[in-house]
């Protein structure tokens, strides 16, 4: 089977899955993006998730909280007050942790050259964290994902340790994160619509006109400006992943060990 027709079979069968999150379905910031990319004959979405406030009660035995083992008090995709985050706040008997998580979203490429295209879009929007995997059966890998979290601990052994005023204070910081994160949302699919559209344009063109253009299209040999980068976009104008997607290969940016 040659490798476009492996990448159908393989986005087909993703597509026709169950989705297997918490949630299960999209989130409401991102459906749009969703169905953009979705809708690419290169691209397929394997996971995503807009971007959440999450209270988890953790263990007693350490600090470190791990969602797949801890207890889920709250979670929303939406700012949240004190009134929210208080009652559930009560019910830790742990290591209660307030987090914030911005979008995490995973794609699957056709080629490389169309995940560095991705890439370079997420990145001038300010998804600065993301990077490209390629496995060793071919499957590339793009995840776009950015570095403003935000994860307090409230409470040990299930004993407040904070004032209910600095609650009130991390959780104003939660939803300010929260506001910037859906602003680099609108930002990466205006940005993106504009690079697929110029993209099926070039791609109109004999090969032999554009090559050296292709060539450099992902070279950076200098520094980007993001705010430079964002006015000109806007100017111009399952949590389950899929099949054998553990499979190792040669990895094009290197993530943080926690990743």
């Amino acid at each position: 089977m040659d490798r476009s027709a492996e990448f159908r079979r393989w986005k087909a069968q993703c597509l026709s899955r169950a989705d297997l999150s918490r949630k299960g379905s999209v989130d409401e910031d991102v459906v749009e993006l969703v169905q953009l990319l979705n809708g690419r004959e290169q691209y397929f979405t394997t996971s995503s998730c807009a971007g959440r406030i999450l209270l988890l009660d953790g263990g007693i035995n350490g600090f470190e909280v791990q969602k797949q083992n801890c207890c889920w008090l709250l979670v929303t995709h939406k700012p949240c007050v004190k009134d929210d985050v208080m009652p559930a706040l009560r019910k830790a008997t742990g290591d209660a942790i307030l987090k914030f998580e911005p979008l995490i979203l995973h794609v699957q490429c056709r080629e490389l050259q169309d995940a560095q295209i991705l890439h370079s879009v997420a990145i001038d929007s300010g998804f600065r964290n993301s990077g490209i995997t390629v496995g060793k059966r071919g499957k590339t890998m793009l995840a776009i994902r950015s570095t403003h979290g935000l994860e307090v601990p409230l409470s040990h052994k299930g004993k407040l340790m904070v004032t209910e005023e600095y609650i009130d204070f991390l959780l104003q910081i939660a939803n300010q994160k929260m506001e910037e994160n859906k602003k680099r949302i609108e930002r990466f699919y205006n940005c993106l619509q504009h690079a697929l559209e110029k993209e099926t344009v070039t791609n109109s063109y004999p090969k032999k006109k554009i090559k050296d253009k292709n060539n450099s299209s992902y070279t950076r040999k200098k520094k980007r400006n993001p705010e430079a980068a964002h006015d000109k976009c806007i100017t111009e104008e399952n949590d389950e992943d899929c099949e054998n997607d553990d499979d190792p290969g040669i990895s094009i940016t290197i993530f943080p060990e926690d990743y």
